[in-house]
């Protein structure tokens, strides 16, 4: 018995030995989250800082001497044109136009006597009944009494249209400023005196510019590319894109020396009147599309004082570290268009334990648990402040 007992134990000994040398080898390489990139195009966009301007301007001005009367509209209110806004004493002006047609009836008068007696001289100058310049005279008092007429008329439509003018009359549809002039004083004596403002508001247009060295670069990248209105959205002070787009239609081929930008305007659809001239907004300009970029995590991209980097996990298992060019934001992810190539596993969850020239095992990144968890949480403490909660 005694032989067989022996080996036996040193059978078990053995084994013995060899699990814990297993469990205490090397240990499984981490797990990560990656993303697989593929080049793309993506809308080329830019963020700028632009003022909303009225669509058109219209100054309202009185352009007869008068007093002003009353004002007929309500200020801020949205008129129509050839609304009436302001009333001007039109007494004047009636006077003027009373003394005009008087005028031009003493002119028809004379202008008939004058026909007749020219008329009378054309009958008798055949006979010999009359000289040559006699007929000579009545004839040019005949074509100077025509003359007074046709300047008598001339002379009641200018009164006519001045009193037109005691009526103000909005020039354009918009919205009535406020009232410069109060009622009872003397407006358009010398020069024409600015009532009101009216502003076309819908649509508006948007001011902004851009550096000439920025505005070169997009130029170039949309070279080849088919032309296209450029849409411009407008972000609300409260950081939400207002519901309708615009498109640029005006672009500047004058550096401003001063600043070293290019002025460019949009126009904006405000049929709510809910954007107001003067505000100052944020723009998203859409100026073509970008193409053969990669839209890398934001949570994958990290910085030192050399550039912006990311992990990935080679063909061999293992960690590398890429430089890459990060050219702005969109959205959630960084634009990089130098560094990484179509088909790299770029680490996006599991930084932490990821080492450049270290293997690591990749599965697909998951956003939805990424949102669950706070920026740079560790899940395994929370796993064990959960346990530890608990025994409590």
């Amino acid at each position: 018995m005694r032989r067989y007992y022996v080996p036996l134990v040193l059978s078990l000994a053995l084994a013995a030995c060899g699990g814990k040398e297993q469990q205490g080898g090397a240990p499984p390489p981490p797990e990560v989250g990656v993303v697989k990139l593929q080049a793309r195009s993506v809308p080329l966009q830019r963020d700028l800082v632009g003022r909303l301007a009225a669509f058109r301007s219209a100054d309202v001005r009185a352009r007869v001497p008068g007093v002003l009367q009353r004002r007929v509209y309500e200020e801020g209110s949205d008129v129509t044109q050839g609304q009436l806004l302001f009333v001007i004493d039109p007494a004047p002006l009636q006077a003027a136009l009373a003394q005009s047609q008087a005028a031009l009836a003493q002119s028809q008068a004379n202008h008939t006597n004058a026909k007749v007696a020219a008329e009378r001289a054309r009958q008798l100058a055949p006979g010999k009944f009359i000289s040559q310049s006699d007929l000579d005279n009545a004839l040019a008092t005949e074509r100077s009494a025509a003359a007074s007429v046709q300047a008598g008329k001339a002379a009641v439509e200018s009164a006519r249209i001045n009193l037109g003018y005691a009526s103000v009359r909005a020039p354009i549809a918009g919205r009535a400023g406020k009232q410069q002039v109060t009622e009872g004083a003397l407006v358009g004596q010398g020069t024409a005196t600015l009532l009101t403002t009216v502003d076309q508001i819908d649509p508006l247009f948007v001011n902004f510019s851009m550096g000439v060295t920025e505005l070169q670069q997009i130029r170039g990248m949309r070279q080849g590319q088919a032309p296209a209105e450029t849409q411009v959205q407008v972000l609300l002070p409260d950081g939400t894109v207002y519901g309708r787009p615009g498109v640029l239609d005006f672009s500047g081929d004058i550096v401003d020396p001063a600043t070293g930008a290019v002025s460019l305007r949009a126009r904006i659809p405000n049929p709510d009147k809910t954007l107001l001239p003067g505000t100052y907004v944020t723009l998203r300009a859409t100026l073509g599309q970008q193409p053969n970029v990669f839209l890398v995590p934001q949570l994958a991209v990290q910085r030192d004082a050399n550039s912006a980097y990311v992990l990935v996990v080679g063909q061999d298992g293992k960690v590398a570290r890429k430089d890459i060019v990060t050219e702005r934001s969109q959205g959630t992810a960084w634009v990089v268009s130098q560094g990484v190539a179509a088909g790299d596993q770029v680490i996006v969850s599991g930084l932490q334990k990821a080492q450049p020239g270290q293997p690591a095992k990749a599965v697909p990144w998951q956003p939805e648990a990424a949102k669950g968890a706070a920026p740079g949480a560790n899940p395994d403490a929370k796993k064990e402040g959960d346990a530890a909660a608990k025994k409590g």
